[in-house]
């Protein structure tokens, strides 16, 4: 049989396939192309033939609904518990005979005895046909005169106009610590100050009394700093807030290694600029804080602190404030060669004295903190480092 008769045969076996409908198109196509090629290898058979492909099956609501709306019509029956700050808990029942999505708008206002919060989060929730189904809902306290207790919370009508801004912003930050975010709603409702929030006692100054409670809202530092950038960028002026009012606040977030990194960026001191910071609040900054520099500078700039904060501590012309902060701080250095150096102080200026005692207390920290950190295997870094001229500006 000559080639060419071959080659049309196997052409017109393609087109019976294809007129005929048939599916078996890779066997015919190997068919032709050995019938037009018949010195080439023979294709080797499958063991076992491959498995259809299971279908992906997903779970498609017949309905999606808005919450209010759903318990409004009897489609679903709902229940909430919350803390009356930051969590509240849903127990939502599928009434209807056919699956539906919850869909919770931020914005929802709950009310309890306790007080009122707000959906700080939209949320969605599917629900089968007749299904329970308990959700955690992030919310926030509406005043700061909630009391943080579990109780009763039933869904209103209400609406918080002044968050409105804030809640389309959080929902683009997930970022935003549900403390963070609280202490935000907190500053636009009512406007308190950072004592309201602060964590650490107010340096040389006296409680003020206050209209509420506020201590079931005292947050981090790096909380309020992130509170501050969120009122920032919503376009909240810094002048209108009485949260940035108190000077300490500054200080304290440059401290604060957990806050360090975001209140450099929020008050605008870039790494550059970060030594003439911490010089400026030593030699220039408020006298009720200006101590504080100390412990900044030990934690970020080890290397000159090791240098210059013995002097301190042995200066006895030198305000005796400063010198048992300067001890107090070696100890921040993490720094082994700290240790010796407070041993000393302890042993020159021995345990009656407060400079002593201090340096013994402040040894012993530092001990157990570097014995703690071998044992975890855990390496400190520092976020800066000492350049020329350091040193000689603040002796």
């Amino acid at each position: 049989m000559s080639k060419s008769l071959l080659k049309t045969l196997a052409l017109l076996a393609l087109a019976a396939a294809v007129a005929g409908g048939y599916v078996y198109w890779p066997t015919l196509n190997t068919y032709a192309q050995n019938l037009l090629h018949p010195h080439a290898s023979a294709p080797v058979a499958s063991a076992k033939p491959a498995a259809p492909a299971t279908p992906q099956v997903h779970f498609a609501p017949a309905l999606t609904l808005d919450l209010p709306a759903a318990i409004d019509q009897g489609l679903v029956q709902a229940e909430f518990t919350g803390n009356g700050r930051e969590t509240l808990r849903a127990n939502i029942t599928n009434k209807r005979d056919q699956a539906v999505r919850l869909h919770m708008t931020a914005g929802l206002v709950f009310q309890g005895g306790n007080g009122s919060v707000v959906l700080v989060r939209a949320h969605d929730v599917d629900l089968k046909a007749g299904e329970l189904k308990q959700e955690e809902l992030q919310t926030a306290a509406t005043s700061s005169s909630n009391q943080v207790v579990d109780a009763a919370y039933s869904l209103t009508l209400n609406t918080e106009p002044k968050l409105a801004t804030l809640l389309d912003y959080a929902a683009k930050h997930p970022e935003l610590s549900p403390a963070a975010l609280q202490t935000t709603v907190l500053a636009l409702k009512e406007n308190l100050p950072a004592s309201a929030f602060a964590k650490f006692a107010e340096a040389g100054s006296t409680d003020m009394p206050s209209k509420y409670d506020t201590t079931a809202f005292k947050v981090d530092v790096a909380d309020i700093i992130g509170a501050l950038e969120a009122l920032r960028d919503i376009g909240i002026p810094d002048a209108q807030l009485a949260l940035t009012i108190d000077p300490q606040l500054k200080i304290e977030a440059m401290i604060d290694p957990l806050a360090h990194a975001e209140a450099k960026k929020y008050y605008g001191i870039t790494d550059q600029a970060e030594w003439t910071y911490w010089k400026h609040e030593l030699l220039e900054g408020d006298p009720s804080t200006r101590h504080y520099a100390l412990y900044g500078i030990a934690r970020f700039y080890p290397d000159v602190a090791l240098q210059m904060l013995p002097g301190w501590a042995r200066e006895t012309h030198t305000n005796p404030v400063y010198r048992i902060s300067a001890v107090q701080a070696l100890a921040e250095t993490q720094r082994e060669e700290a240790v010796p150096i407070l041993r000393q102080i302890e042993h020159d200026f021995g345990m009656l004295t407060d400079i002593g005692k201090t340096a013994h207390n402040a040894a012993d920290i530092l001990e157990s903190r570097l014995a703690k950190s071998a044992a975890s295997k855990v390496v400190f870094h520092t976020t800066a480092t000492a350049v020329p001229g350091q040193l000689a500006a603040v002796q």
